[in-house]
């Protein structure tokens, strides 16, 4: 047991893709758990064939995949608009009215993954001008990742029902939060 101790003391710690070193394990778990709902959203992305990407089961102009995810950065902006005015200054909304292209839609949540996690970390942290929700910071995180979950499921069954399913490791991979 000591000697497993010892070699995982020696490892070097886990580079932050953002910058920033976690000051807390609870920190360190906050930022993990909204990375791995990150990563599947962009995995899903990328799975989405061209015509997966265009598909809608709306028969009155409501969103389709492409919407949907669209949709998820939007909410962001606005959530920090209301909790954390100083971030995501810089972020557009996109339009759902139309499908914004892969690129357009990948660029714009790679941005406001990085906001929303400073501002979860910022709340954690209590930091002034970082409003989370009255029940705690987990409630907080909660939130946003069952959004997201929400929204991902739509894109699922309409790809699903338009003949457009993703592959089935992608599927199953969306499970596996200790590998993504």
């Amino acid at each position: 047991m000591a000697k497993k101790v010892a070699a995982q003391s020696k490892r070097a710690p886990t580079p932050d893709p953002y910058g920033a070193a976690p000051v807390s394990e609870l920190e360190k778990e906050i930022r993990e758990a909204w990375r791995a709902n990150c990563r599947i959203n962009h995995a899903i992305i990328d799975k989405v064939c061209t015509e997966g990407w265009t598909a809608t089961l709306s028969t009155r102009g409501g969103r389709g995949v492409a919407g949907e995810f669209a949709h998820i950065h939007n909410i962001r902006l606005a959530q920090l608009q209301g909790r954390a005015k100083d971030l995501g200054q810089d972020l557009a909304k996109l339009d759902t009215t139309s499908e914004p292209s892969k690129t357009a839609v990948r660029s714009a949540l790679k941005a406001s993954d990085k906001e929303i996690e400073r501002f979860l970390v910022g709340a954690l942290r209590r930091e002034k001008g970082r409003r989370r929700f009255k029940r705690g910071i987990f409630t907080t995180l909660a939130y946003f990742i069952s959004h997201e979950s929400h929204h991902r499921g739509r894109v699922l069954l309409t790809l699903k029902v338009s003949g457009n399913t993703l592959d089935r490791n992608t599927q199953m991979g969306i499970w596996a939060w200790d590998n993504v």
